[in-house]
């Protein structure tokens, strides 16, 4: 069977398209070679448990060690019941280690009935009996809760020291959504996070899987041009980075999406537009695992973080703060300072998902916005939203649950709309910034026959109580972002906020003005 690119469970290198474990993990067989108790975290569908099993299977197969990979999941339905949580760990050891490991390497019949320290007495037997030093990966650690977790990480630590002896597991990898110090210990409504780490106080590092690189992107893609022989063409590899920044499994969705949905033929070279249609595609189909993290979207510390996001407002938070290290944790924003959405399609992802209400709303016609030569009315567009917005505004920010960012949703769930799958609607935001970015692309064909691209710049910002009319500003900020589209003219929206605004019906308006470097702005008031 030809090898495909994956969207669903581990990696097989036989069946998948996949950047080889320790290229990943290259610290991994170091660590263990100094027998590291050590920590790998990542956002969800990052390859953790592809990288994590594929070094068990190389440590075993060098004959050196005898290295399992097993899931703590089982273990979640037990709660602070730690004796059945122990149980449900172990046995998951046994069923994993009968498939993974050659007979002799297997674990011995566990010991008595389960206790306090069952575990620490089942891993002691097993290192005694193996004839090699037992290299364990807990995979989905953070599944474990309340006082199993603490029982299972103290139980390690207890016998941390029992390794040099070979009483004791020789290298132990805690393996989840986030790093140790951040597992949360459920007590009822209670919820405190572990800090400084202990009761695993004996890790030595702590591993972040990252995103794909540029060329790790390169690589994966590469091979499905030398199994097929289909080529990407120039610009392709990089707009997939582009579009994904890495995130593994949406690199490999874009690129399922392109082969296996959109089935761009072998001969036929993987181009920009197939993966923008493909990008489109998945998001509008809500797969898995977008719709997972838009769920996320409802949860009050990731509103906190994502709502400042989304309006252009300074975030005020601690730069550990725990709300902030939860949602960069979960992959919705970038790993490394600035805060941002992590890659473009998060951005859309968002958006869309926070704007849906609004668009379910609109009852004007896509149709009505497509002029006779196939172009995009976009004057028009605007000119129906401010009467639109005079009549729903109001009632719109007051239902909203992103409040702060509600101007700025109710015209992106518009635009997106009235476009329709027409054309594309690219945004940009950043905490700071105080604006949002659109650029709306509408590809179209002439009655001529001529194919062109239509482009429409927009920058949104809203007047704040106690700031100043935030035109100037705006003005400067948007003609930096033409000067970066290379366009001509553009469109501010300003939405003012402020308690004492007239009524929406007196502010409303759209005029035109100049903008500093001298071009023609129009200007929308709401």
């Amino acid at each position: 069977m030809p090898r495909r690119f994956n969207t669903a469970g581990p990696c097989v290198p036989a069946n998948h398209y996949m950047i080889p474990a320790l290229e990943r993990l290259p610290e991994g067989p170091g660590l263990v070679d100094q027998r590291a108790y050590f920590v790998v975290h990542a956002p969800r569908q990052t390859g953790k448990t592809t990288a994590l099993r594929a070094l068990a299977r190389e440590l075993t197969a060098g004959g050196q060690y005898a290295a399992l990979h097993f899931t703590c999941e089982a273990a979640q339905a037990a709660g602070d019941d730690y004796a059945q949580a122990q149980l449900a760990i172990l046995q998951e050891i046994r069923t994993r280690a009968i498939t993974a490991l050659p007979a002799a390497l297997q674990p011995p019949v566990w010991p008595g009935a389960p206790d306090a320290s069952l575990l620490r007495e089942a891993l002691t037997l097993w290192s005694r009996v193996c004839p090699r030093p037992l290299v364990l990966f807990f995979d989905e650690i953070d599944a474990v809760r309340g006082e199993s977790l603490i029982s299972v990480l103290r139980q390690l630590r207890a016998g941390f020291p029992e390794r040099e002896t070979g009483d004791f597991p020789w290298s132990v990898t805690l393996c989840g959504l986030r790093d140790v110090r951040d597992y949360k210990i459920m007590s009822g409504s209670n919820a405190t996070r572990l800090g400084t780490a202990s009761p695993f106080n004996v890790k030595l590092e702590s591993l972040r899987l990252g995103d794909f690189t540029p060329d790790e992107v390169a690589e994966l893609y590469g091979q499905h041009t030398t199994d097929t022989g289909q080529q990407f063409a120039p610009g392709a590899v990089e707009h997939a980075y582009e579009l994904t920044g890495g995130q593994p499994w949406l690199v490999n969705a874009l690129a399922r999406e392109v082969v296996e949905k959109l089935a761009v033929p072998a001969p036929e070279p993987i181009t920009v537009d197939h993966l923008d249609a493909a990008k489109e595609r998945f998001i509008l189909a809500r797969v898995t695992h977008l719709d997972s993290l838009a769920a996320r979207l409802a949860e009050p510390r990731v509103r906190r973080v994502v709502g400042p996001l989304l309006a252009g407002d300074p975030l005020t938070l601690e730069p550990y703060d725990d709300d902030l290290v939860y949602v960069r944790d979960l992959g919705l924003i970038a790993p490394m300072a600035p805060v941002r959405v992590a890659n473009p399609i998060y951005r859309e992802v968002i958006a869309r998902v926070l704007s849906s209400s609004i668009q379910e709303s609109v009852t004007a016609d896509p149709r009505s916005f497509v002029r006779s030569d196939g172009g995009f009315d976009f004057p028009k567009v605007l000119d129906e939203f401010a009467d639109w917005w005079m009549e729903n505004g109001d009632f719109l920010i007051k239902t909203g649950f992103y409040h702060e960012a509600a101007p700025q949703l109710i015209l992106m769930g518009y635009l997106q709309r009235v476009v329709n799958g027409g054309g594309f609607v690219e945004r940009e935001y950043a905490v700071g910034s105080g604006r949002i970015d659109l650029h709306i692309r509408w590809p179209y064909t002439t009655p001529d026959g001529s194919r062109r691209v239509q482009r429409e710049a927009l920058e949104i910002k809203t007047w704040r109580p106690t700031k100043a009319d935030p035109l100037r500003q705006g003005l400067k900020q948007l003609d930096r972002y033409l000067d970066r589209l290379q366009l001509d003219t553009g469109t501010l929206a300003i939405f003012d906020q402020r308690p004492a605004a007239p009524a929406i019906d007196e502010r409303t308006a759209i005029t035109t003005t100049t903008s500093p470097a001298g071009r023609r702005i129009t200007l929308l008031r709401g």
